[in-house]
């Protein structure tokens, strides 16, 4: 990894107010962490959660599987802030949908279902700073 890309990634925590931060390049993976001390402003990681209320279908796993962030950057839950969110609590999900939008360094990264389920709980916040491997969501898999 070259100095540059540690600087713009270094640039990116600062902005985002990030504490750490983890990169893989192949086989090589690189981790970031700054002391903000006492004074400053540090972001932690609050659990928020929409619960489900309906019944579980029989045709679903039995098991609750966690969807993380593959990157450093701001979750949004729907492409503006008039359109709806992508996905809520109950949400049926499909392999490829796109499920939210985590901005990183001015680019919209689509992030997509790896396979079907429906939405167990909602983790973060619209507008909220995640990094690399939040939990974003909860969901239980249809077989």
């Amino acid at each position: 990894m070259e100095l540059n890309e540690l600087r713009k990634y270094g640039q990116l925590m600062k902005e985002l107010k990030l504490t750490a931060f983890e990169v893989s390049d192949g086989p090589k993976t690189f981790r970031m962490e700054r002391n903000l001390g006492l004074g400053n402003l540090c972001t932690t990681h609050e659990e928020y959660s929409e619960e489900r209320t309906d019944n579980v279908s029989e045709a679903e796993d039995s098991a609750t599987l966690e969807i993380k962030s593959p990157m450093v950057g701001l979750f949004y839950s729907s492409s503006a802030e008039d359109k709806d969110d992508y996905v809520t609590v109950g949400s049926q999900i499909r392999k490829g949908d796109t499920i939210c939008i985590i901005e990183a360094m001015k680019l919209m990264n689509e992030i997509k279902a790896e396979e079907d389920g429906i939405i167990e709980q909602v983790l973060v916040r619209n507008g909220e700073a995640v990094e690399f491997g939040t939990p974003l969501f909860r969901y239980r898999r249809i077989k």
